[in-house]
């Protein structure tokens, strides 16, 4: 089970999905070779030996980068394991280093460095569901 949060750019005053309108295209998040480099760039510790599908492990928490195939990058998928708030970092490192926002795809709202509580929400509905399966 994965906290799956999305890197792309909205616009300045969006802040849930359900202002986004039904026909917006976001602009790319740049070339592929432009955003690896930034990757590269804001956290070189991601493994991106396979450029479309790029992994980072923190000590206490693993995260998958789904860039995809696509060159422009429309959006990259972050796909959180583990736990502890020290994940965070890398992503709105990620985040600031690709000029974009952060979708929280659970919650259908953006998160930003003050406004993290979905990634608690997403801890909690884990840990009860592994819970009540033992």
């Amino acid at each position: 089970m994965s906290w799956d949060v999305l890197l792309l750019h909205l616009p300045n005053d969006v802040t849930s999905v359900q202002q986004i309108s039904d026909d917006y295209a976001p602009a790319p998040l740049g070339s592929q070779h432009d955003v690896l480099a930034a990757i590269t760039q804001a956290i070189p510790d991601t493994d991106l030996s396979d450029p479309t599908w790029g992994e980072l492990l923190g000590p206490t928490w693993s995260m998958e980068l789904n860039i995809g195939t696509e060159d422009p990058v429309d959006s990259i998928m972050l796909h959180i394991r583990g736990g502890g708030d020290d994940v965070l970092t890398p992503v709105f490192r990620l985040a600031g280093a690709l000029r974009c926002k952060v979708l929280d795809c659970a919650e259908g709202d953006l998160i930003t460095p003050l406004e993290t509580s979905g990634w608690h929400r997403f801890q909690q509905y884990r840990d009860r569901m592994l819970h009540s399966h033992r």
